[in-house]
């Protein structure tokens, strides 16, 4: 499991807004800490597109349009994530590590 790559994650149980059922998500956390650790830092992917919301970065996916939700990363168990679906490019990342800091560095 690598930083950046797309895997399947069963996200149920959730509580309120928390993104549910299994969805894609991107592993965010660092390598050194998932060979480690039994969990994962990951954002959900969604189909709900808002282009306008400044959580939300936008990729393709399987040829489809979708958004990384900054705004719902979680840390969840590794038992939870499935088959890997790809891998952000290298833009992409860097725009998402960008987000990241954004909202949650100084």
């Amino acid at each position: 499991m690598k930083r950046y790559e797309v895997r399947w994650a069963q996200l149920d149980s959730t509580t309120g807004a928390e993104m549910a059922k299994t969805r894609p998500v991107v592993i965010v956390s660092l390598d050194v800490l998932n060979e480690r650790l039994q969990t994962v830092t990951v954002c959900p992917l969604t189909s709900q597109l808002h282009p306008t919301w400044r959580t939300r970065l936008g990729v393709r996916l399987a040829k489809k349009h979708a958004e990384v939700a900054v705004d719902q990363i979680r840390t969840i168990s590794k038992a939870r994530l499935g088959r890997k679906l790809g891998v952000l490019s290298a833009a992409e990342a860097s725009q998402l590590r960008r987000l990241i800091t954004e909202m949650y560095g100084e």
